[in-house]
């Protein structure tokens, strides 16, 4: 995500301090991810991608394009198995949906509890994970899903021995959670 956020910023002219005043996140944060010392959690990507308009799987890609139709085969996945989050589809730009596979932390991060407008689906492939949603904590296993007001503070983090992927998919409506 760093060379990609850099590089946009600047060539939007916009320097840290600026970015960090659209999106409401610090300076020194801000500066830990360009500097790969930080990774943002998805609803952090929704605030920087929307500040600099372009699509959050580009973030999280070296990939550009305008693409239909994107396969993403889980044999090139395994390759980047140390990221945190790996963007699915991420030459398809202008999507309604951010589809990402997460490996959450056993702990929770150094980062406020993620807050984006729109909602949130996140399904757990493998492993255990609690959910802090809310004033909820609720523990979910292989198979098992939660769809989301994303307004609501939340994050999810890895229990258990095995380590835990989850397939999130964010829609960051603005116009928020529809009932």
């Amino acid at each position: 995500m760093t060379a990609l956020l850099r590089a946009v910023r600047r060539q939007r002219g916009l320097t840290l301090e600026s970015l960090a005043e659209q999106t409401g996140l610090t300076k020194s944060y801000l500066s830990k991810i360009e500097r790969r010392q930080s990774t943002p959690s998805i609803a952090v990507a929704l605030k920087v991608a929307r500040a600099l308009d372009v699509d959050v799987a580009q973030l999280f890609s070296d990939e550009t394009g305008d693409e239909k139709i994107a396969i993403d085969r889980a044999g090139d996945r395994r390759k980047v198995t140390a990221e945190r989050y790996v963007a699915l589809a991420p030459a398809v730009l202008g999507k309604s949906m951010s589809p990402f596979v997460v490996r959450p932390a056993g702990v929770a991060v150094d980062e406020p509890r993620p807050v984006h407008a729109g909602q949130e689906f996140v399904f757990v492939h493998a492993g255990t994970v609690e959910l802090d949603y809310g004033d909820h904590t609720i523990r979910l296993g292989p198979g098992d899903s939660a769809y989301f007001d994303a307004s609501v503070s939340h994050r999810f983090r890895s229990i258990g021995k095995a380590a835990a992927e989850v397939v999130v998919v964010a829609d960051s409506d603005p116009n928020g959670y529809r009932r």
